[in-house]
């Protein structure tokens, strides 16, 4: 890819980048717990997640989405090397879990029902001990989990930091504000640090940045919600008063 289009891409590919991440992590926390229950993980959802080369699935995509800003971008710092590492890793042992799982879906029941069969003694003692080493998946998708969710925490520490720079990231913005339960859930309570990451001292700045975005695109009721957000979380900010004197406005106009 040119450096040009990506650079005009650039704020696009860094939306895409928290929010294929905090799609990636609901997804795969939904699993986990599931597996906390259970001791099982479904196959066939990590495999959806996952995808492959000629049809690749979000996790898929949330790596190639690092690499390109982290790699062909030219990204120098060690934050962005070290958030491109740590999704790479994820996507690597989501890769391992997905097999172990198909292990455990797939041939767990079939040894269980050769230890109920009535087979020759050597047989038996064959499938015994290939079920063992199949019952070693369970602990390795134990690890596998916890080195995910040990780099869930990394990644949530280094997305405050390499989107410092973002806070005038309007796709970001409106990502934010139309997302934000679903980042809250992710972050918990980094959530208030990837803001401060971004916006510093005036977090109302994603309402009103996601606001004037969302009015330039026609969108005025979703418009006015971000620019009453904004005057709810700082009543004194001139930014926000003023965004929502526009919108105020234009729906006035568009009313009358």
């Amino acid at each position: 890819m040119s450096h040009t289009w990506f650079e005009e891409k650039r704020d696009e590919f860094c939306r895409d980048l928290l929010r294929d991440y905090c799609l990636s992590v609901e997804t795969l926390e939904r699993l986990f717990q599931d597996f906390d229950r259970s001791g099982k993980v479904v196959f066939e959802e990590l495999r959806d997640l996952l995808g492959e080369e000629m049809n690749k699935g979000l996790l898929w995509r949330l790596k190639d989405t690092a690499h390109h800003l982290f790699r062909e971008g030219g990204a120098t710092s060690p934050v962005g090397q070290f958030l491109d590492w740590c999704i790479g890793y994820i996507f690597h042992e989501s890769m391992k879990l997905k097999e172990d799982a198909y292990q455990q879906q797939n041939y767990a029941p079939w040894f269980r029902s050769m230890q109920e069969r009535e087979l020759p003694e050597q047989d038996l003692i064959i499938s015994r001990e290939l079920f063992q080493l199949l019952m070693q998946t369970a602990e390795s998708m134990q690890r596998e989990i916890r080195r995910i969710r040990f780099l869930f925490g990394e990644c949530r520490k280094l997305f405050p930091m390499y989107l410092s720079d973002q806070g005038d990231n309007h796709w970001l913005a409106r990502f934010l504000f139309k997302r934000n339960e679903l980042v809250r859930e992710v972050f918990g309570q980094g959530y208030r640090e990837l803001l401060r990451g971004i916006y510093g001292a005036a977090p109302e700045s994603m309402y009103v940045m996601a606001s004037r975005s969302l009015r330039e695109g026609g969108w005025m009721q979703q418009a006015a919600e971000a620019a009453a957000k904004a005057c709810d979380l700082n009543p004194d900010s001139e930014p926000a008063r003023r965004e929502k004197e526009i919108v105020d406005t234009w729906r006035t106009r568009l009313r009358a």
